[in-house]
C-alpha cells in the first residue's frame, strides 16, 4: 500500500508514497473518518461508559 525509496545520501533521505493499491483505498479510508467525525461524541460517551468502575457487570440469560 506504501512504498519506501531509499537513496545513499547523507543525510539519509527516504520517501514514502502510496501505490496503487494504497491509492484505491482512499476513498473507504475518507468515509471512515467522516462517520468517525459525526459519531465522535457517541463514541467518546460510550467509552465513558464501558469505563465507569460502578458498572453492572452484564448477565448472560
Amino acid at each position: 500500500m506504501v512504498s519506501r525509496t531509499v537513496y545513499p545520501a547523507l543525510p539519509p533521505r527516504v520517501d514514502y508514497a502510496l501505490t496503487e493499491l494504497g491509492r484505491s483505498a482512499i476513498g473507504v479510508l475518507r468515509a471512515i473518518g467522516e462517520w468517525a467525525g459525526e459519531h465522535a461524541d457517541e463514541a467518546v460517551a460510550a467509552r465513558e461508559t464501558y469505563g465507569r468502575k460502578d458498572q453492572e457487570p452484564v448477565r448472560a440469560v
